[in-house]
């Protein structure tokens, strides 16, 4: 089972690959539904990751009707707004298709962001 400590901590080692780490995680919080995964924080680090990551815990624990940890409300959202994909015209998409989880966290993402195959 894949934490959401080792998860940050994979997102931060190399930024280059953050996605691949997150959805590891995605991924096996799905395949396992062990709130355990989620019950300790991670120490913030980066903004624009760590917002990233509380949202997706959030929006996964919503999706399987699990508690939210507490824990999640010390973590702030960005300061600025966060475009994930990172294009300009996709930057009107993922304003209107973020779901709620992210966009109160000021990270935008498109409505699939969390579609796995």
């Amino acid at each position: 089972m894949i934490t959401a400590a080792e998860t940050q901590d994979r997102m931060n080692e190399d930024p280059r690959w953050w996605k691949i780490a997150l959805f590891d995680f995605v991924d096996d919080f799905r395949y396992h539904k062990d709130p355990a995964a989620v019950a300790h924080p991670f120490e913030p680090r980066d903004e624009q990751s760590d917002a990233t990551l509380a949202a997706v815990i959030e929006s996964l624990c919503d999706e399987m009707k699990l508690p939210i940890p507490s824990w999640l409300a010390g973590i702030p959202g960005c300061q600025q707004p966060y475009f994930v994909s990172g294009l300009e015209n996709l930057k009107a998409t993922a304003i209107v298709e973020s779901p709620i989880r992210f966009r109160l966290r000021k990270v935008f993402v498109l409505e699939n962001f969390l579609n796995r195959v």
